[in-house]
């Protein structure tokens, strides 16, 4: 949408916003509304208000709390779970069911639709990897409805944090029904049918999506909202211009060269974030095969000047993939050093970088990628002698070019937790998994990550790290840059139920107008 047409928008949702009505600047155009076809944080907040699993979470720690079902147990090994479930329907009425759990797990890890994330459920499920690479049928993945509303699931090993997990729209609950009936036309406003707090009214391209209150929620009583609007805008100076002039109630990004004057002010909130700013090495690329190259690309660059002089905004500088985590060990990684990256180059061939390919790193839109990509840039020619290009892509398009046909040599990449454990970040890594996109395979690594998923407490937690020591200390697949802080700007004097929290997910039932 144009920039004019944008801003008159906001403009105009300023007369119209009201007390129980609340707006925010939501990043790129969703992808779909489909919850298993989420792969990115502007869909997973349309997906909060619109959908809710077997458990939701709590808004100040992120934790597991009780959704479509009202409580559950583990066997004594932790590797069975039982879940019961609450009499709830679908915004249509029809009622939800462990049948219904059972069918939604199942298309998810459905072979045939190729979901991103499948492998997440299919990682811990008993049977589900073999369901999803096309060794078994659906049979073999242990879920089952005990009763009408009795929900089972086996697990490949112990895993005491699988209802953190659940909460994860990669275990999101669906209407078959609607699916069946509309097949991808159900996602349309007509057709529509979610089990959420809201539901949508109305989603226009490149512009907005709008969803209203769901009358058949379960817990509609205590939902104080009325309307949420998602405007569709990467562009972080517009965002920040709207939310002065009162055409948006949250924005989560904000521009970095106007950091200076946005840290004074007291609906800045700043907290640490269980997440990591990185860059994806396709591993299959030369000279990008050579982990002497990735090291020397990740000790060439100065990271605390980064996040001093170009972000501003309280990161961390990176050299793990993972952060900082109770009981765990992260990799060592790579100090800034360009006189060994400098010797590491020229041991793969490239002497002062002569020889090296032009390579291009991919962003999507945003001012602030833009930034750190330059400072990159900028940072490799100065040290090491070699040039890099910059492209830019519209969200949809870098999915698809990153995730999809993996045509990219460096490809910018951000990972907030899916669950408070070390382990969402480790399995992105294994052969095949949907979220490596770089492509890299080690046989040490998967067995390691393969193991830890036997494996309980500190034991458990020696396996993980041992493992990223060979991600990131022995082969460089990806380099890490910065640990996020997150940067929301709301005015907590007028909401209530919005916290600062570790993945920075904030579900829509819980913000109300303060009284």
């Amino acid at each position: 949408m144009k920039r004019s047409l944008f801003v008159l928008f906001a403009l105009l949702s300023v007369v119209a916003l009201g007390a129980q009505d609340f707006t925010i600047v939501n990043g790129a155009e969703p992808v779909s509304l489909d919850p298993h076809a989420v792969e990115g944080v502007p869909e997973h907040r349309i997906y909060m208000a619109l959908f809710e699993g077997l458990t939701i979470a709590d808004p100040k720690t992120n934790r597991a709390l009780p959704g479509i079902a009202e409580s559950w147990s583990f066997s004594k090994d932790f590797k069975t779970v039982t879940f019961k479930l609450r009499k709830a329907t679908w915004s249509d009425g029809v009622e939800i069911t462990a049948d219904t759990v059972v069918k939604s797990w199942l298309r998810k890890m459905d072979p045939k639709n190729a979901f991103q994330y499948a492998d997440l459920p299919a990682s811990y499920i008993a049977g589900g990897m073999d369901y999803l690479s096309g060794k078994a049928g659906p049979e073999a993945v242990k879920i089952r409805a005990v009763d009408k509303y009795t929900f089972e699931v086996q697990l490949v090993g112990p895993t005491p944090f699988f209802p953190d997990m659940v909460v994860h729209y990669a275990f999101a609950i669906v209407p078959m029904h609607a699916i069946e009936k509309y097949g991808n036309d159900w996602v349309k406003p007509q057709n529509w049918v979610s089990n959420g707090p809201f539901v949508l009214k109305e989603w226009k391209s490149q512009e907005r999506v709008v969803v209203v209150k769901n009358p058949k929620y379960w817990d509609a009583k205590n939902v104080a909202l009325q309307k949420v609007t998602f405007l569709a805008n990467d562009d972080v100076n517009v965002g920040y211009n709207l939310y002065k002039s009162g055409g948006a109630d949250w924005i989560d990004t904000v521009p970095s060269e106007l950091m200076n004057e946005i840290k004074l002010r007291k609906d800045f909130h700043v907290a640490p974030e269980y997440g990591t700013y990185y860059y994806i090495f396709n591993v299959t690329r030369k000279p990008l095969d050579d982990a002497r190259v990735r090291k020397a690309l990740a000790m060439s660059f100065d990271k605390k000047a980064l996040v001093e002089n170009v972000t501003k905004g309280g990161q961390v500088p990176a050299n793990s993939f993972v952060p900082p985590s109770t009981g765990y060990t992260p990799a060592k990684g790579f100090e800034f050093n360009p006189e060994m990256g400098r010797k590491l180059l020229a041991e793969a061939g490239f002497p002062g970088g002569k020889g090296f390919p032009t390579l291009s790193i991919l962003y999507n839109t945003s001012a602030n990628h833009k930034r750190i990509a330059e400072f990159i840039q900028s940072q490799w020619k100065e040290n090491l002698g070699i040039t890099v290009n910059l492209v830019n892509q519209e969200w949809g398009t870098y999915l698809d070019t990153r995730s999809q046909s993996h045509n990219f040599d460096i490809a910018r990449a951000g990972w907030i937790a899916d669950y408070l454990d070390p382990s969402t970040f480790s399995d992105m890594w294994v052969t095949g998994g949907t979220q490596n996109d770089g492509l890299y395979s080690n046989k040490k690594y998967d067995e390691l990550i393969e193991k830890s998923r036997t494996l309980l407490g500190a034991e458990r937690m020696k396996v993980l790290g041992d493992a990223e020591k060979v991600l990131i200390d022995e082969d460089m697949a990806i380099l890490p840059i910065y640990f996020y802080v997150t940067q929301n700007m709301i005015d907590l004097t007028k909401w209530d139920g919005w916290y600062p929290n570790p993945m920075n997910a904030h579900p829509w039932k819980f913000i109300r107008p303060k009284k």
